[in-house]
């Protein structure tokens, strides 16, 4: 059986349309996945508090990074020990000692990564870009608790210590702010 020149670049062609759709929808999807299941350690976003606490106790250690950008990024308290189902208020505190504004946007995460779909967030700076203006140092809230389900998980359920890791990363790239005064300068230079 001969297929025809046409029909082969037919179906190449759907072929490769289907591989660039699914090549634009998979961070989103991988995004959406993580944040449902808690797979790779991605915290979940809570939007009630818990129904349970446990007598069981777990220590939170906290973590914070920079990458490409001059930010001084640190906790504000080392560990916090609280039960399963128990809220926790702890702070993160940013400082830009450069002369410029500076875009940023935090991702998280926490290990071990099992503890991911047991760890969920009512309130943090990391779901929204932050500008931290020259000279600037902010205070960074976050609520959070562990759910007293960790304690049905057979690997969980012995955890005694989880640390959450924030990475604050330059968002400049990606702000419609930046991209416009760069296409503005662009134009000037153009018409000059």
């Amino acid at each position: 059986m001969k297929l025809s020149n046409t029909k082969v670049a037919l179906i190449s062609l759907g072929v490769f349309s289907a591989m660039l759709g699914l090549g634009f929808a998979a961070d989103p999807l991988y995004d959406t996945f993580c944040r449902v299941t808690g797979f790779g350690g991605t915290t979940r976003i809570a939007t009630a508090a818990p129904e349970k606490m446990a007598e069981q106790e777990v220590t939170i250690r906290f973590d914070a990074n920079v990458a490409d950008t001059p930010l001084i990024f640190h906790p504000l308290q080392t560990t916090q020990t609280l039960k399963l189902g128990q809220h926790g208020l702890a702070f993160y505190e940013v400082t830009n000692p450069s002369d410029q504004e500076i875009r940023v946007i935090a991702s998280y995460n926490v290990t071990p990564h099992y503890a991911g779909p047991y760890f969920n967030k009512l309130e943090c700076f990391c779901f929204e870009e932050r500008v931290v203006a020259p000279g600037e140092t902010k205070k960074l809230p976050i609520v959070y608790f562990v759910s007293a389900d960790m304690q049905d998980d057979r690997v969980a359920k012995s955890l005694e210590t989880i640390t959450l890791s924030y990475t604050f990363f330059d968002s400049s790239s990606y702000s419609g702010e930046k991209k416009a005064a760069q296409k503005g300068a662009a134009n000037s230079a153009n018409a000059g």
